[in-house]
């Protein structure tokens, strides 16, 4: 068995800023089709960081980031659901990973760091985004029929669960 190249890791506020700087690349990166140009370029480290900080510090398990050396490529975040009217306790905030970690097993890592087998879950995914809502299946996930369209642009989001008796059927 070959051993990872990162380690998975809480958040620390020494890491928020690297954290944004990864948060802002990985949407660059996947959403470059999905979001108009001038919103991806108008994302600001400085902000994204102090986001961060703000809920590592409210929620401070909630957060972890996979580091290689010292660069974070990849994180995910989960905690209590958000929707006013939730449909599961819990809910997956964020998961990205560099383009260049794709494949390599990291987002595996992350999903099995923040995922609850006991609890229901849900996240918010693009609608037109079939490879993240392909690899969300993976995990049981299934779209529940929900859309709205996200906070920063027109695209529209799709909602997808959960359930925990998923993870006793695997």
């Amino acid at each position: 068995m070959t051993e990872n190249r990162w380690r998975v890791l809480p958040l620390t506020t020494e890491r928020t800023r690297a954290l944004a700087d990864c948060h802002i690349a990985c949407w660059r990166e996947a959403y470059r089709d999905l979001v108009p140009a001038h919103v991806l370029a108008a994302f600001d480290i400085d902000r994204r960081a102090e986001a961060w900080e703000r809920i590592r510090a409210n929620n401070p398990d909630a957060i972890v980031i996979a580091l290689a050396d010292d660069l974070v490529i990849g994180f995910a975040c989960g905690g209590p659901a958000r929707d006013d009217s939730p449909v599961a306790a819990r809910e997956l905030n964020a998961m990205y990973v560099r383009a260049a970690w794709y494949g390599t097993g990291l987002a595996h890592d992350l999903m099995r760091a923040v995922l609850d087998p006991e609890v229901d879950t849900s996240l918010w995914v693009f609608e037109q985004n079939p490879r993240a809502q392909t690899f969300y299946r993976k995990y049981g996930f299934e779209l529940d029929g929900t859309h709205r369209t996200e906070a920063f642009t027109p695209a529209v989001e799709v909602r997808m669960i959960r359930r925990a008796e998923f993870s006793s059927r695997r």
